[in-house]
């Protein structure tokens, strides 16, 4: 996605320039005169998926094939901000589907990562985004995605621990219902 341009007179940053002044710092100084402006092309930035429609970014990408074994794509890293503290989380996405006769653009699935993770979000409810904008589109026989994030809410406030991963899952169709091909799926994720 693109980064945004900045906007005279943004609101954002003039609410961000107000919360540097409540901290107690002093916005004319050097370090910080152009922090407001930063800081509202950084938010804008982090949270464009809000303008994409999911089914906008697959629709000219899916094409009829005869392929019925499992598709995978792993390790696809991503950025979001938890809607809790406004405070980055990130980590690899891993996307697998089982075709019904169409298949999705390789590069569409890291972009469908982007579309979500570019919101306020939940982990939870980012794996389940991206399994279900999968679901729909494609129609396959089944979808199971994994999400595996550091989340700096975590590290740097409150019980401020460091190191530790959450992970996700959804699965949908055969994955759900079939033990096989979840087992099959996960051991094609964690392989390195």
């Amino acid at each position: 996605m693109a980064t945004p341009k900045p906007k005279p007179g943004d609101p954002i940053a003039e609410l961000v320039e107000s919360l540097l002044v409540e901290l107690g710092e002093d916005t004319e100084r050097q370090g910080l005169k152009a922090t407001p402006d930063r800081v509202a092309r950084a938010l804008r930035e982090l949270t464009d998926g809000y303008g994409v429609r999911p089914e906008e970014v697959i629709a000219g990408a899916i094409f009829d094939q005869d392929y019925d074994e499992m598709v995978v794509v792993k390790d696809i890293n991503f950025y979001s901000l938890c809607e809790h503290h406004l405070l980055p989380f990130f980590g690899q996405v891993h996307v697998g589907y089982l075709p019904k006769g169409k298949v999705v653009g390789l590069s569409k699935i890291p972009r469908l990562v982007e579309v979500f993770s570019h919101r306020l979000q939940l982990q939870e409810q980012l794996t389940r985004q991206i399994a279900e904008a999968l679901n729909e589109s494609l129609a396959p026989r089944g979808v199971g995605v994994v999400v595996e994030a550091r989340h700096l809410c975590m590290e740097m406030r409150g019980v401020e621990k460091a190191g530790g991963h959450m992970m996700t899952s959804c699965m949908l169709g055969t994955f759900r219902r079939d033990p096989r091909t979840r087992a099959e799926f996960l051991d094609l994720v964690k392989r390195s």
